[in-house]
């Protein structure tokens, strides 16, 4: 059995200099389209990705809410969708775009623990055929980033993370908004449900469900509850946050889409 790495991550301090908590997810592998070589970029290989959160775990160790921790399950199927859906062409990008989506103020519709900060660790073990392993691991804190938030007709857009070929997003939709079919001409895009309440074309959808291709544009969302809903996309191009929909933009069919969260 091969022995697990040495991971050393820093000691991240609160606002009265007590060392923060940290929570692991450790080991998630996914294979996935990364790397700049033509055999990388039609070849999926596996990706394995470490985290580490710097939180504060008393709240949620006394009364017992996973609104006051981070919800570990759910985590980590967002993030093996951000593997599967932004194809890297470089660890750098990889690491960057999950630090900055943990890091990301919470939503409504996911809410949890501030994060103080994040250590992220990306691995391709097979590429260099058994020679070495690279990797590369970063910290970044949530101090340091900056979101710009778009206000749209239906709510607002968060810039997560834009690379050079594709961009991360999360589609905030108000209580008793909607998102009409859009037609921004992009060619590929990844959607993923974040929370519980969006309607997708008159079918109820549960937390956690994602569809992809080119069809996710013409889907239409319905948020009919009380509560903001989130929607996590990641498009190519980046998205073009020009209009809302309208007139000329057709409805698509509802596809087969994918659970990334575990049964709970």
């Amino acid at each position: 059995m091969s022995q697990e790495p040495v991971w050393i991550h820093p000691v991240v301090t609160d606002a009265q200099g007590r060392p923060l908590d940290v929570m692991e997810l450790r080991g998630l592998t996914v294979d996935v389209i990364v790397g700049l070589y033509n055999r990388e970029r039609v070849t999926p290989q596996p990706l394995r990705l470490d985290v580490a959160l710097f939180l504060d775990a008393r709240q949620a160790a006394v009364g017992g809410r996973l609104a006051n921790t981070v919800h570990y399950g759910r985590l980590a199927g967002e993030l093996r969708f951000l593997l599967d859906a932004c194809r890297f062409e470089l660890l750098e990008s990889a690491a960057e775009a999950v630090c900055r989506y943990l890091l990301a103020p919470p939503t409504d519709a996911a809410p949890h623990a501030p994060l103080h900060a994040a250590t992220v660790r990306v691995t391709k073990p097979e590429a260099l055929t058994g020679w070495a392993i690279p990797s590369l691991q970063v910290h970044r804190t949530a101090a340091e980033m900056v979101y710009r938030t778009d206000a749209k007709p239906f709510g607002h857009v968060d810039i997560i993370h834009e690379g050079a070929t594709y961009g991360v997003y999360r589609l905030r939709v108000e209580p008793g908004g909607g998102i009409p079919p859009r037609a921004d001409g992009h060619t590929e895009g990844m959607e993923l449900v974040l929370g519980a309440g969006l309607v997708l074309q008159g079918q109820p959808l549960g937390r956690g469900m994602a569809f992809s291709g080119p069809e996710v544009f013409g889907h239409g969302y319905d948020n009919p509850t009380a509560t903001e809903q989130t929607v996590l996309g990641v498009y190519r191009p980046r998205l073009v946050l020009s209009g809302a929909g309208g007139a000329g933009e057709t409805t698509a069919p509802v596809g087969p889409g994918r659970q990334y969260y575990l049964p709970e």
